[in-house]
């Protein structure tokens, strides 16, 4: 069965399911045929042994009439055997039933009284005068007696079974052929039928080989999803969208890692070539004066400075990827604000700095949120210090607080407003990218690493807010953050 099942196992569906169907249809008509043939050979050799019943029943009592002129029924053949053995026995048949289906084989010593069948029975031609008999007899036994009440032998009445043998030879070769011919159109219209049916399962292995080659935007031709196979097509072209933005997310992923290493890189390089470059020069013995000394040193701990200030940006983006766990507790946001806003006017103290509410209508309270004060600190300083250093001295600031609620999911939000030369459009969606800038050839000693606004957007993105920048009514920027309301807001009892 090894190479069998190897085989089977080789054979395409479609020719499995053709090959199923053809044999349960092929094993189907078997049976059906071998119940008509069994079904018509009992109904026929009914009717001969009906035949031979009424006949028997007719002579049981004067078996001898049969010598009577005309008293031989046509086909029938008649023998008595005496049960004394100094008598003959005698045969009465037609010359031309007797040519056609020779005699049946019976003999004085064919059976004992005892063994005698009851009822009709069938047994063997045997040839008479070349008459090449065809088929059986069906035979049925008497014992005749003499009006004294003794047994005159045993008395035979048969006819012969070639006409139905023939016919039920007949029916079967019909239905042989019928089985056959119905098979081989079966076979021809299932094989068109399931080919037709598992075309869509071609479709689905020729585009899952396209993906295979690289094709991530190959799709599957959409069926009636009510069917098994326009079903399995769905949730296949759902799979495939989900892998081809998975392998899009990650492709985005290295790009931006690529660029993250190349920019973090640069930013790298320029402090440590300043540093790299004044203990050159100390080293050749460049430094003559204490003047000159003094103020290389004071270089290189400036660029000292700033390679630790980015490192610093870089490590806390980098626990921030790593998806740290952090507190989370009610935070009040107008505490953060006020402390921010304190820090604003240290840095600047011409600035105008105010606290207002979000909605013009309303008046400032606390905003309770749920995070981690820690790191939300983070963020107020980023924003109010990139507002510092991106605006004009003077220009006022406003950090706007309040609550809205979209869905029936009330948030917290937080909006840092200033008046400065505000962003181009094109730039509104690249602004909290990693160490992007808003003019490239800016100092970096006044316009900062570029990583700023990326940890502002890391840091709420953990917490499970939204960060977006909009344009200042009158001209300037306004930085949105919306964060998770706290359930219990502060002064409540």
């Amino acid at each position: 069965m090894g190479p069998l099942t190897a085989l089977w196992a080789r054979t395409p569906l479609r020719v499995r399911l053709v090959g199923i169907v053809t044999l349960v249809l092929l094993a189907g008509l078997g049976i059906a045929g071998v119940l008509a043939t069994t079904l018509l050979s009992r109904s026929l050799v009914g009717q001969v042994d009906a035949r031979l019943a009424e006949t028997a029943e007719a002579l049981a009592d004067n078996p001898l009439s049969v010598l009577e002129p005309g008293g031989l029924p046509s086909d029938f053949y008649i023998a008595l055997f005496p049960s004394e053995p100094q008598y003959e026995p005698w045969r009465q048949i037609q010359k031309e039933t007797q040519l056609a289906y020779g005699e049946p084989q019976l003999t004085s010593y064919t059976f004992t009284e005892e063994s005698r069948p009851e009822g009709p029975f069938s047994i063997g031609a045997v040839d008479v005068f070349g008459s090449n008999p065809r088929g059986d007899w069906r035979v049925v036994a008497l014992t005749p007696r003499d009006p004294t009440g003794a047994r005159l032998g045993t008395f035979y009445v048969g006819l012969p079974l070639a006409g139905t043998e023939t016919t039920v030879k007949t029916l079967t070769q019909l239905l042989a052929l019928s089985a056959v011919l119905i098979t081989a159109f079966g076979a021809v219209v299932g094989y068109v039928a399931v080919r037709g049916s598992l075309r869509p399962l071609r479709d689905i292995e020729r585009t899952a080989a396209a993906i295979a080659d690289g094709d991530l935007g190959r799709r599957v031709r959409q069926a009636p999803t009510t069917t098994e196979v326009g079903s399995l097509a769905h949730s296949l072209n759902v799979m495939l969208a989900q892998i081809e933005q998975g392998f899009a997310e990650r492709e985005a992923s290295e790009a931006r890692m690529r660029r993250f290493v190349s920019d973090a890189s640069h930013e790298l390089r320029t402090p440590l070539a300043a540093v790299r470059g004044y203990g050159e020069l100390y080293r050749m013995g460049a430094l003559t004066t204490p003047e000159s000394i003094t103020d290389t040193m004071r270089r290189i701990e400036d660029s000292a400075s700033r390679m630790g200030a980015l490192v610093e940006d870089l490590l806390h983006l980098a626990r921030l990827d790593e998806g740290r766990e952090l507190r989370r507790e009610p935070v009040d946001l107008a505490v953060l604000a006020a402390d921010a806003m304190s820090d604003l006017h240290a840095l600047d103290p011409t600035r105008s700095v105010r606290l207002v509410p979000l909605d013009a209508q309303d008046r400032t309270g606390p905003c309770l949120v749920v995070g981690d004060d820690d790191r939300l600190r983070q963020v107020l300083a980023n924003l109010v210090g990139n507002a510092a250093r991106h605006t004009p001295q003077g220009t006022p600031v406003e950090v706007a607080l309040g609550y809205t609620t979209t869905g029936g999911v009330r948030t917290g939000v937080l909006e840092v407003r200033d008046h400065g030369p505000g962003i181009r459009a094109d730039q509104a969606d690249r602004v909290f990218e990693r160490f992007f800038r808003l003019d490239s050839s800016r100092n970096r000693a006044s316009g900062g690493s570029g990583l700023g606004l990326a940890i502002v957007a890391a840091i709420v993105g953990a917490h499970g807010g939204k960060v977006a920048v909009s344009a200042t009514d009158g001209g300037g920027l306004t930085v949105r953050i919306e964060l998770p309301a706290a359930s219990v807001q502060v002064g409540d009892d």
